[in-house]
Parts: C-alpha cells; structure tokens; sequence
C-alpha cells in the first residue's frame, strides 16, 4: 500500500456536512414506509396515504455545544427540547413525543440533573409534548444529551429543503442575530470573571439576547400561522447554524439559487448597538451567527398577498436560476457571494 493510500483525512476539513454526506452516502432506504431518510430536518416515514411521521435526533455535548459556567441546567434542558420540537417544525409538522437519553459524569449531583429534567419536563409542556423514553449512562467526559422527537404531518402539508423554485420569495421569521450576540456577551463577562472572581458579570440590558442564546424558543407559533392563512412554503428548514449555512442548503437541495438582500434582514436596534459595541457587524451576526432557531422558508408569488404584511415575516430576497450565484445585495446594489461560516463542530 502506497503512502497515498494510507494517508488520513482530518475531519475538520470535511466539516459536519460533508462528514456526514460520506458517512451517509452508501444508505438506502430498502422499506417503503421510509419515505425519507437522511438530507432534511427530519426523517420521514409513512404512517398512512395521508399521514407521516417526522422523526428527528440532535446531541448535546458539554463543552462543545454549552458551557454550564453560564448556562443554567433548567435552561440547557429546556434548550435541548426546542433545538429538536424546531427540526419538526421545520418540515411544517407537529412534534408530539420525545425520548431523552443522557451521559452523566460522577461531579454531577442527583439534584443538578433533577435541575436539569425540570427543563425538560417545563419544555415538553410548553410544546404540548409527552416524554415517552430515553437512557440514561456514565460518562467520562461531562454531560451528554441526545433527544429524539417524533411529529406528524399531513403529507400534502410537509415542507422539504428541496421544493423552492426560481421566482419564489425568500421569508424568515422573528429577528436574526440576538442569539450570536447573546453568547458573545457570555463570553466576554465568562473572562473578565476568569480574571478578576470579585466581579460580577454585567448582563443588564442583555436579556433578550442572553435569553435567546440560553434558552430559545423554536416557532411553534409559525406552524398554527400558516394554518390559519392556508398556506404552506415551497420550502423550509430551521435557521440553526446561521442563515448563510441554511440558503446554501435549500439552494442545493432545490438545484436553485437566491439573492438576498442586506437591508431586508430582521435585525434589531438592539442586535446593531450590541455588535457595534463589541466591534462586529451586524449584518454577519444575522448571516452567520447561528441558534435563533427561527424559520427560513419559500413561498410562491401566489401566496405574497398572504403574507406580506404578517408581523411575523420579513421577505428577505428571491429564488434564482441554479446557473446565478448565491447573492448578497447591499443597500448600494453592490452583490457579494454568499458563503457559509457558521457553527463547526470539529
């Protein structure tokens, strides 16, 4: 064997996406009730001619995905419900049972995870979820968390990443880079406490932004909107690693391309005085931040008079032919190509 043939490939330069793309590339789906399996939010089986389940898994690893120097154990169990109610939400479904399996070191006390499972348990509530198994090990390395949830959808309802087609308006809902900036406010009273103990953090006039970091809400709302305005997008998926990552999905999916503009992005007041007081840009906060945990979706010209003027929506940009680029277009007309910078896990 020649030293090509044994050479290693790094993971980090394959990324999660492409990790995933070659370690998923050789499954086929051999049951018919498996209508789809891996490249969307959720997998896809049939329940009947009419009805799917939606089924999707996420893990939460400590010290990659959350830092419990910050973030509160009841917090971190809600968030883990919501980042996996969104994979259905994204797919126009309705979350209905989870299953929470857990990997626990021995520094943690019975009343720290019992802490955390009042997150869980607060948030299954709230998203009208039942709790209905999971596992429970010893871990060496810190707290693991890794949830299923199931859902149901309509098949005539069911939103994919791959159904946008050229003309179709591009909408996110809610606002765009308060999660980033929440944890980058985080980080920075995380070090100046590392440095001086006797001071205590200033999170005063951040709590839309730390909220939002610590503990989102997935768009559960959304879903019971486009039910009320008889409507359902071309295309869907939840903005989880950073808008920039999730339109770099749908156009791959769709085979299309989009244009977006800089000036119709929902950011805050607030989101724009805190990055420039940290000295970002709020525009690549919005692009690339990641966790807002709202929704990216399609819609066709059709439905624009639907929802035009709903609160909830911003109409960002438009679908393109697959032979344009991926665009952003600022407020001066100039066009930059959109790439992805968002969350890496490796």
């Amino acid at each position: 064997m020649s030293k090509e043939e044994k050479k290693h490939h790094e993971i980090d330069a394959l990324g999660e996406f492409g990790l995933i793309d070659s370690l998923t590339k050789d499954a086929v789906l051999k049951n018919p009730s498996s209508l789809l399996g891996v490249g969307d939010d959720a997998a896809e089986i049939e329940l009947s001619t009419k009805e799917s389940m939606l089924l999707s898994t996420d893990m939460l690893v400590e010290g990659v995905h959350f830092n419990l120097s910050y973030v509160p154990l009841k917090s971190l169990g809600f968030k883990a419900v919501s980042v996996n109610v969104s994979d259905v939400l994204a797919m126009n479904g309705k979350p209905e049972q989870l299953t929470v399996s857990i990997g626990v070191s021995s520094k943690f006390p019975v009343e720290a995870i019992t802490e955390l499972y009042k997150g869980i348990h607060s948030a299954c509530e709230f998203y009208n979820v039942d709790l209905v198994g999971g596992d429970t090990v010893s871990s060496l390395s810190g707290l693991v968390l890794s949830i299923s949830v199931i859902g149901r959808a309509a098949k005539e309802k069911i939103c994919y990443r791959s159904g946008a087609k050229e003309n179709d308006l591009i909408v996110v809902t809610g606002d765009l880079g308060t999660s980033y900036l929440g944890l980058q406010i985080l980080e920075r009273e995380k070090g100046v406490f590392l440095e001086n103990p006797n001071i205590q953090p200033k999170l005063d006039g951040y709590d839309e932004l730390v909220k939002k970091q610590i503990q989102p809400i997935a768009r559960q709302d959304v879903i019971d909107i486009f039910q009320e305005l008889d409507f359902v997008p071309s295309s869907m998926i939840d903005i989880s690693d950073g808008l920039a990552s999730e339109l770099l999905h749908i156009a791959k999916s769709s085979e299309c391309a989009v244009s977006i503009y800089s000036d119709k992005l929902p950011i805050t007041e607030k989101v724009i005085l805190t990055a420039e007081e940290l000295s970002l840009d709020p525009y690549m906060c919005a692009m690339n931040g990641g966790e807002d945990y709202e929704l990216l979706f399609t819609a066709s010209q059709k439905d624009y008079e639907k929802i035009k003027n709903h609160p909830s929506f911003s109409i960002i940009g438009f679908v393109t032919d697959k032979s344009q680029d991926n665009l952003l277009i600022d407020k001066n007309n100039s066009a930059v190509r959109i790439s992805a910078q968002g969350w890496k896990h490796f």
